[in-house]
């Protein structure tokens, strides 16, 4: 009979420990959706070009203000799928979101000013690095990567809300997370070597998102402009991505949106 009731204790005590679990990712999931939704909403800011003829059959359809929402379709979509992953396999991953978790949790045991300090210099440095290596490029293709930055033209709205929390949400704990579980199951390993290809491949596949919208401005692309792309994103990526796996999520949005203060001050000096 104690047998049977310590049993029913032990069922009882790990129904009730899975529930918590369960209730702790789904609210997890809530706060990231919420996060990266602000910098999907941001992008409203932005005059996304689309072509005449895509425009004009989606106006047969569609008033303008639809068509700007409709805009907003796939980065959603790529948003819900990021916090899924991210959400379901983070821990297996050993990859942390020390401060939402602590906060969810009511505990206390992030070390704030570590992940602060790290995020802030790691943001600081990478954008340093992107600013010089747009000067060089710049000095090299002047024309090409001005008519190329007029198309892609940014608020400070979206680069700070959208860089430092939707694409980070997007490529960090939804991409690269779900890049090293990977990585970990078909190696059975959690070596640095598995973190940092994880880190490096969803740096360049974010590198190379961005060659189509290069093709449809200038239709063919210099040499200079295509390393421009993905070298810059590369970087900003790699620093980002060891900044999650070192010190956790919270300090990749901090100093994505560091790297873009940099340059916005870059560019507001250089007027």
């Amino acid at each position: 009979m104690r047998l049977v009731i310590r049993s029913l204790i032990k069922i009882r005590i790990n129904n009730k420990h899975l529930v918590m679990k369960n209730v702790h990712k789904i609210v997890l999931g809530l706060v990231l959706f919420v996060l990266g939704l602000c910098g999907v909403l941001s992008m409203l800011t932005i005059d996304i070009p689309l072509s005449e003829e895509v425009l004009n059959l989606l106006l047969e359809k569609f008033t303008l203000q639809q068509i700007e929402l409709l805009k907003l379709a796939n980065p959603l979509m790529m948003l819900i799928m990021a916090v899924v992953l991210g959400v379901c396999f983070h821990e297996a991953a050993r990859l942390e979101v020390p401060i939402i978790n602590g906060l969810i949790m009511k505990t206390h045991n992030y070390q704030l000013f570590s992940i602060v300090k790290y995020g802030t210099a790691g943001g600081i440095i990478a954008g340093i690095l992107l600013t010089l290596i747009a000067v060089i490029f710049t000095s090299i293709s002047p024309e090409e990567l001005t008519e190329l930055a007029s198309t892609m033209k940014s608020t400070i709205l979206a680069r700070f809300l959208y860089g430092g929390f939707a694409e980070e949400i997007l490529l960090r704990i939804g991409l690269m997370t779900f890049i090293i579980w990977v990585l970990i199951s078909i190696f059975n390993s959690h070596k640095s070597i598995i973190y940092g290809t994880g880190i490096v491949l969803a740096a360049i596949l974010f590198s190379v998102s961005h060659l189509p919208i290069a093709f449809q401005t200038l239709g063919s692309p210099s040499l200079a402009v295509l390393l421009y792309i993905l070298i810059g994103n590369t970087i900003g990526g790699i620093v980002f991505g060891w900044l999650y796996w070192k010190k956790g999520l919270e300090a990749a949005f901090i100093a994505h949106i560091f790297a873009h203060a940099v340059m916005v001050f870059a560019d507001f000096l250089c007027k």
